[in-house]
């Protein structure tokens, strides 16, 4: 009939009705019969350069689902209508390696937060060829870097005094984190402060393909000699994350503020890269403290600087990056760090065991004489001073925090800095990772099962130290400047081992995980 539009080999075309066309048009994407040439193939997947798009079910029009991100390597596979490369998350999943993270300033000691005292980004790439990064803070450029293969860096950025400075209140900064994206997956660990001085910590940060809407804090008590503050921080990565806060039993004295009540209940909503920033008031300790968000979140927790414990000088900053509850597990392995400069005797600690769901069990071998049972979620126990060695397991999830005790403490020089426990399951075989070697002394604990073998930038350990009858050993390496000079260390063993790192000298220390399989659960 005349008029009737008809397809044929990609073209549509219209009928004169005496068995010919009157016109026809070449379509780009499909051709309809009765209708004619369509934007895209109905409910099908497609791509507008780098863009991934979804067509509409009547095909004339199509919607973003997501702009891929080329500075993460990532770009639009006409193939499959869909973000494609090494970065997608999906092909990530829950891993301590990722392409996109948000190095977070926290709260520190105010003499230790501007002019020669860095904050910084260390980036290790373990891959063969260099990895790109760029830093941003919201829409402003920070810097770009290029990370050499298997090599580490350190990349400096400037301290935001909104979250570091002071003694609180609770606040939200807009857009107080920084964003680091790399073209390739990378690890990597932020330092606060990064060279030696007198209050350090460290944390290994997860990029967002590991975060979840689900988290447990460990902190330490409101220090009241100073009046400073412990914190926690809490990063969002989407527009409109809801985030909602559950005070543990001791948590519930905070310094209001940013939609955070005095009990330290709240439910605030943060935009993509804006930071909440929660600080204790005297008398609280926001350890066990619950935080649930509708979105992915990042949560560091710590303490501007304190006594560990409390009444043994002298105060240092604490901080770590809080595993998801995901992610936490059922059984650790615990061990005390050295003492400077050689790595003996053991360095005395305070231990925290933190519920994260109630009626938890605890289980000691050998028993360390303390309660067993954990009630609700967010109650702990705790060691104090000890240089004990043992596995602890649980019929639950749960959280081990480790804190250095102060150099008034009768451990030889260093002061306080902050661990979380790596659990037996997420242990893993290779490590490369940043011991800064303008440390006096720097040390990477391993903790192996009887039988392994391992080599710390490859030369063999020797003799690992059994930890009582629980099949696992202690193998305490002294780190030198590297095989470069430059503070990177790698870690090879036969089966999988957990590591944590740290540095300590007169009235200062950092400690952190090395690396962990999350997904090994």
């Amino acid at each position: 009939m005349q008029g009737e539009i008809v397809c044929e080999d990609g073209e549509a075309k219209v009928c004169d009705g005496m068995g010919g066309f009157e016109s026809s048009e070449p379509c780009d994407a499909t051709c309809e019969p009765g209708v004619g040439c369509l934007a895209c193939v109905p409910d099908a997947p497609y791509c507008e350069g780098d863009v991934a798009m979804k067509c509409a079910p009547d095909g004339l029009a199509g919607e973003v689902v997501e702009d891929c991100d080329e500075l993460q390597g990532i770009s639009c596979n006409p193939d499959i209508g869909l973000c494609d490369g090494a970065c997608v998350i999906e092909n990530l999943q829950l891993n301590y390696i990722g392409c996109d993270y948000y190095p977070t300033v926290t709260l520190q000691h105010d003499s230790y937060n501007s002019g020669t005292k860095v904050f910084a980004a260390v980036v290790a790439n373990t891959a063969d060829v260099p990895a790109a990064i760029t830093v941003t803070r919201g829409a402003m450029l920070i810097k770009e870097e290029m990370v050499a293969a298997k090599s580490v860096k350190a990349i400096t950025l400037p301290w935001i005094p909104a979250l570091t400075k002071g003694l609180g209140p609770s606040a939200v900064v807009a857009e107080g984190a920084y964003r680091l994206r790399s073209d390739r997956p990378v690890t990597v660990y932020q330092y606060n402060l990064l060279y030696a001085s007198a209050t350090n910590d460290a944390s290994l940060l997860l990029p967002v393909n590991a975060w979840t809407g689900d988290y447990v804090v460990a902190s330490y008590p409101h220090f009241p000699q100073l009046d400073y503050p412990g914190f926690y921080a809490v990063t969002a990565r989407e527009d409109g994350t809801s985030v909602t806060l559950a005070p543990s039993t001791t948590g519930n004295k905070v310094q209001a503020g940013g939609g955070v009540a005095a009990d330290g209940t709240g439910v605030v909503v943060l935009n993509a890269g804006d930071v909440l920033q929660v600080a204790s008031a005297p008398g609280g300790d926001l350890t066990g403290t619950g935080i649930s968000a509708d979105k992915p979140v990042q949560v560091i927790a710590g303490h501007k600087c304190t006594n560990v414990p409390t009444n043994v000088d002298a105060c240092d900053h604490l901080e770590e990056a809080m595993f998801p509850y995901e992610a936490l597990a059922k059984e650790y392995i615990v061990v005390p760090p050295g003492q400077s400069p050689n790595g003996t005797p053991d360095h005395g600690q305070v231990v925290r065991f933190i519920a994260a769901e109630p009626n938890t069990t605890l289980t000691f071998v050998p028993d360390q004489g303390v309660p067993k049972v954990l009630a609700k979620a967010g109650d702990f126990v705790e060691l104090v001073s000890t240089t004990a060695r043992f596995k602890v397991s649980a019929d639950k999830r749960f959280m081990v925090a480790q804190y250095m005790v102060g150099q008034g403490g009768g451990f030889g020089e260093a002061d306080p800095s902050m661990l979380l426990a790596t659990a037996t399951e997420q242990y893993r075989k290779d490590y490369l990772f940043h011991a800064p070697p303008t440390w006096e002394s720097n040390f990477v604990d391993i903790i192996l099962k009887n039988g392994t073998t391992v080599a710390v930038d490859g030369q063999p350990v020797v003799a690992p130290v059994q930890i009582g009858m629980t099949g696992y050993s202690l193998a305490r390496v002294k780190l030198d400047a590297g095989p470069l000079g430059d503070g990177n260390h790698t870690i090879l063993g036969s089966d999988r081992v957990g590591i944590g790192v740290y540095g300590l000298q007169d009235f200062g220390s950092y400690w952190v995980v090395g690396g962990l399989d999350l997904d090994h659960l």
